[in-house]
């Protein structure tokens, strides 16, 4: 992690219920750590200033696990209406030094710390207020969005997340091709898992 005049705050939304997986997805094993702890690990090893985890759906499990990581946690109890709830509930502990926002998921383990690094020296280099990440022309996560759009984002419901202000602003969207089939991954099936 970094802190500088140019703070990216990741919020890391980790509160499903998994409900295609049929088990707590954010606990699965992945390799000798789980498929929460690895996504957590790769945003602490990046260039991102903060890492807020919004946990849900058994909670108090997860957090037993992340407990001794330096990030923030928060618990959202309306995680069941929808992803837009817990993107709510993880911006009101960004710092208010924060430019921007990046949105990750906690099922996209196999994001590495470069391509977020990546992601978010284009933003900065750039104008745009969207930073998405693009593999072979396929649009993925995490996103990254300018602080200027806190005041939309707070108020998603839904589970679309933020593609509804994508979809409002696509002059304000710059498309960062990467090389990492991670950010269009996420496991929510078991033979997913194990490819």
């Amino acid at each position: 992690m970094e802190s500088s005049s140019a703070m990216v705050s990741a919020i890391l939304l980790a509160a499903g219920e998994a409900k295609r997986m049929g088990k707590l997805k954010q606990l699965m094993p992945l390799g000798s750590s789980t498929m929460v702890e690895q996504t957590i690990d790769n945003l602490l090893a990046s260039r991102v200033s903060e890492v807020i985890v919004v946990l849900g759906y058994k909670a108090e499990e997860v957090m037993k696990r992340i407990a001794s990581k330096p990030v923030k946690i928060t618990v959202n109890p309306m995680y069941s209406q929808g992803m837009g709830t817990s993107i709510a509930a993880g911006l009101k502990l960004v710092d208010s030094r924060a430019v921007a926002v990046m949105l990750a998921l906690g099922d996209q383990p196999f994001v590495d710390s470069p391509t977020i690094d990546r992601l978010i020296e284009e933003f900065r280099l750039m104008t745009k207020g969207i930073a998405i990440p693009a593999y072979r022309g396929r649009r993925g996560h995490p996103i990254i969005f300018s602080i200027k759009y806190k005041a939309q984002l707070s108020v998603l419901t839904s589970d679309i997340g933020g593609r509804e202000i994508i979809k409002e602003h696509p002059e304000d969207v710059l498309e960062v091709a990467v090389d990492c089939e991670g950010i269009i991954i996420d496991i929510d099936t078991l033979t997913q898992g194990s490819a």
